[in-house]
């Protein structure tokens, strides 16, 4: 199997959904499923969640008063790449692109 990442038109990108590649867990080139990660549920019980809690009664709220500004125009993907013979995954670092697609 070839792995094949074709960049289509400005920051468009296609990756296959399966393609070899090594794994550092069986230290050896083993097929690959690609998957995208998902955001994960968050809970209000982190340090910072508490804090914004605390500072933000009345007036301003100093680093965490509202900064005009929108989203960045790509964003970073975050992939994981679970071996199908160990079934581990290990993550790579993210690139940004404007639009990720899956082939098979």
């Amino acid at each position: 199997m070839v792995f094949d990442i074709r960049i289509i038109g400005e920051n468009f990108m296609k990756m296959p959904a399966k393609f070899t590649t090594y794994c550092p867990f069986c230290r050896t080139h083993q097929v690959h499923e690609v998957e995208k990660v998902k955001k994960g549920k968050t809970t209000g019980l982190h340090w910072i969640d508490r804090q914004k809690a605390r500072r933000g009664k009345v007036g301003n709220m100093g680093k965490f008063s509202k900064v005009p500004g929108g989203d960045k125009p790509t964003k970073k993907i975050n992939v994981r790449y679970r071996c199908v013979t160990c079934g581990k995954a290990h993550l790579r670092k993210g690139y940004r692109v404007a639009k990720f697609e899956l082939m098979e």
